[in-house]
Order: C-alpha cells, then sequence, then structure tokens
C-alpha cells in the first residue's frame, strides 16, 4: 500500500522552513566567497566599471522621478497636521525626517531591485543555462570573480550612492511642493531641516540601510541568478524569486537594524 504524501499545516510549515534555511545557508556561504575575493581584490576592474554605469548612470531616471514625489508625498501626509497647529516652520523636519531615515531608502531600493536586481538574476540566469558559466570553468576563469564580485560591489555601491542622490531631491521637491501646497518658503523649510531638529545620525541611520538593502538584494539576484535550473521557464522563475525574496529581506532587515540603531 502507497502511502500519501503529507500536507499538513505542519508539515508544510516544516517544507518552508527547510528551504527558508537552505536559502539563508547558501547565500551566506555566497557572501563569505565573495568577501574573501573582494579582500583580496581578486576581481575584474573592467566588469565591475561596466556594472557601475549600467546599474548607476542608467537608473538616474527612475531614482529621479522617485524621490521627487516621495517627497511631495510626505508634505501632503503632514500638510494637515501643519495647518491644524500652524506649525509651518517644522514643515521640514516633518517631511525630512522619515524620508531620510525610512522613506528614501526603502523605496530606492525597491525601485532598484526591480530593475538591476531582475536584471541581473536573468542575466546570470541565461548564461547558466546556455552553459556559459561552464565554458568559463572551462578557461580556468574563476566564474566568482569575474561575474558576481563585480556586480555584487557595483549593487551595494549603486544602491548606496543612490540614496544620497534620492534623499536630496526628495527634500528638493518636498520643499517645493511645501511652497505649492501651503506657502512655505523654501528658506523655511531648509531652515527647520538644519535647525538642529534633523541631525546627521538621522542621515547615517538611512544610509547604513541602504548598504544592508544592497547586500540583500545583491546576494538574492546572484545566489538564484547562478542557481538557475529548467531552461527559460527556470529563468522567469529566478527573477521572480529573487524580487520576491528581495523585498522580503529588505522589510525584514529594516525592522532589526531600525531596532539596533534607533
Amino acid at each position: 500500500m502507497r502511502l500519501a504524501p503529507l500536507t499538513t499545516p505542519l508539515a508544510a510549515t516544516g517544507s518552508g522552513f527547510l528551504a527558508t534555511a537552505q536559502l539563508i545557508g547558501s547565500m551566506g556561504v555566497l557572501f563569505g566567497r565573495i568577501l574573501v575575493r573582494t579582500v583580496r581584490f581578486d576581481f575584474d576592474r573592467s566588469e565591475l566599471l561596466k556594472n557601475m554605469y549600467k546599474m548607476g548612470v542608467k537608473s538616474l531616471p527612475i531614482v529621479v522621478v522617485t524621490a521627487l514625489f516621495t517627497g511631495g508625498i510626505m508634505v501632503i501626509q503632514a500638510a494637515p497636521i501643519v495647518e491644524r497647529y500652524g506649525a509651518h516652520g517644522l514643515l521640514g523636519w516633518a517631511a525630512g525626517f522619515t524620508t531620510v531615515r525610512e522613506i528614501g531608502p526603502l523605496l530606492t531600493a525597491l525601485m532598484l531591485s526591480g530593475r538591476v536586481g531582475a536584471n541581473n538574476t536573468a542575466e546570470l540566469g541565461t548564461m547558466v543555462v546556455t552553459e556559459q558559466i561552464d565554458a568559463l570553468r572551462a578557461l580556468a576563469i574563476d566564474p566568482i570573480s569575474f561575474l558576481i564580485v563585480p556586480r555584487f560591489l557595483a549593487m551595494v555601491t549603486t544602491i548606496f550612492l543612490s540614496t544620497i542622490f534620492s534623499d536630496a531631491l526628495a527634500l528638493l521637491g518636498a520643499a517645493y511642493a511645501g511652497y505649492g501646497m501651503l506657502g512655505v518658503e523654501p528658506k523655511i523649510f531648509y531652515n527647520g531641516l538644519s535647525g538642529g531638529l534633523l541631525s546627521f545620525s538621522d542621515v547615517s541611520h538611512g544610509l547604513i540601510k541602504s548598504v544592508v538593502f544592497g547586500i540583500v538584494m545583491a546576494l538574492a539576484s546572484c545566489q538564484f541568478g547562478i542557481g538557475t535550473s529548467g531552461g527559460a521557464p527556470g529563468v522567469g522563475r529566478a527573477v521572480n524569486a529573487t524580487v520576491v525574496v528581495s523585498a522580503a529581506g529588505m522589510f525584514v532587515l529594516d525592522y532589526f537594524v531600525s531596532f539596533a540603531i534607533a
């Protein structure tokens, strides 16, 4: 008599836990291999520059649009309170505090995950299913040093620099949204930022998160990329998994980082 497979909620939970543990372990091993090669400067510099241009410079339009409207949205959310209490001088702090500590880094990372992370997974996955990775090994070229490390460093650097750029643009958008909606002069808005309420630690808080988000996105996209199997459908599944895991990992680590450095 053939026994039916276990389909109880407990079995499903255990299976999901084991799959998550395996994924985290695989990403941890990959991270260790990347660190070793980075410390030794054992990676392709030209690939690093090429990927920084492709991932950073070509992502500027989407970063600009996201940042400007993020600043405007923060003003819209703060406007009722500012109007009710007449605290127009605090508009800069109200919009800037949440933007630089939380919203700016997170939205920038999510937008880049959808563009850069997914594209990286698709490229690596295609190279795997077309046996280009195997061809590199046959030529005695380490795929980690030649492909993975430059892409990892490029993604982390791109998110960090894009967050700085995004914060500046978001504050610019918030300043002029405040002027258009509430009549708050940009000078008053920026005085609210620099009047001691918003400190450098608030900015550094967001920048630390951007590095963490970059590491999560880079590891997820590289891990699913080089682990692709099953031909073209497998590439699609890997891209989908990258976007989901990157977003989930960012939100989970956002909580722990906020708790640790609050």
